[in-house]
C-alpha cells in the first residue's frame, strides 16, 4: 500500500453521509441483494477471501456468519468506515480483518486467495483504475479463484436518453464485462440480475483467474 493519501468516492458517495449507509442498506433490501451474491460465490470452509471496498463490512458481517471456517479480509480506502467495519466485527464475534488499502494496489501476495467479493464498488472508479484494479485481483488470486462482483447497472431504461447518475452512464453489463477482460480475467459472465426500488437496477459478474 502507499504511504499517499488518494482521492476516493466514500461508501455514500460524500463523508459526511456515512451515518447513513446502515439505515439506507437496510431500506434498499441491500442484505438480501448481498445473499445473491454469496449464493454465487459459494465460499468453502478454509477459502481465503477478499472484499475489494468493503465499506461498513456487511457484506463480510454475512459471509463470517455463513461461513465460520473461512479466513475473511477486507480493504476500502475510508479510515472512517473501516473503524465502523471493526466495530461491527468485534460486536458480532467474527474474525475479520480490515486494511485501508486501493484496489488497484492491494496488500496481498500473488495467487494467495479463493474468492475476490466487490459490491457496488467498481463504479466508483474512473476507466484506467477500474482495470488496474482487474489485474490486482487476477495476480492476488490463485489459479481457478474466482471473482464475484455486483454492481449497479446504468443501462439507458425505455424512455430515457441515459442513466442520471453521472458515474453510472455508460456503466453497462457489457462495459464491466470488458474491463474484467483487459484485467486478465477469464470466464467472465454475467450470472445475475435484478431491481430494487431503492437501489434501483443491479447486476452479478463472475470471472476467474
Amino acid at each position: 500500500m502507499t504511504g499517499a493519501v488518494r482521492p476516493y468516492i466514500p461508501a455514500m458517495g460524500r463523508h459526511w453521509m456515512l451515518f447513513l449507509y446502515d439505515p439506507f442498506t437496510r431500506a434498499a433490501g441491500i442484505s438480501q441483494v448481498h445473499g445473491q451474491l454469496l449464493d454465487h460465490a459459494a465460499v468453502q470452509p478454509g477459502h481465503r477471501v477478499l472484499e475489494v471496498g468493503c465499506g461498513p463490512g456487511d457484506l463480510l458481517m454475512q459471509l463470517g456468519r455463513r461461513v465460520p471456517g473461512a479466513d475473511l479480509m477486507g480493504i476500502d480506502p475510508d479510515p472512517a468506515a473501516l473503524r465502523k467495519a471493526r466495530r461491527k466485527a468485534a460486536r458480532r464475534g467474527l474474525a475479520v480483518h480490515f486494511t485501508l488499502a486501493y484496489a488497484d494496489e492491494l496488500p496481498l501476495p500473488d495467487d494467495s486467495l479463493d474468492r475476490v467479493l466487490s459490491s457496488y464498488m467498481l463504479h466508483h472508479l474512473d476507466e484506467e483504475p477500474q482495470v488496474a484494479a482487474m489485474r490486482e485481483i487476477r495476480r492476488i488470486l490463485r489459479p481457478g479463484g474466482e471473482l464475484h462482483l455486483l454492481d449497479a447497472d446504468g443501462t439507458p431504461r425505455p424512455g430515457t436518453r441515459g442513466h442520471r447518475h453521472p458515474r453510472l452512464a455508460g456503466h453497462t453489463p457489457e462495459r464491466i464485462q470488458a474491463v474484467m477482460r483487459q484485467g486478465g480475467l477469464t470466464e467472465v459472465s454475467q450470472t445475475g440480475h435484478g431491481s430494487r426500488r431503492i437501489a434501483g437496477h443491479y447486476s452479478f459478474f463472475r470471472a476467474v483467474a
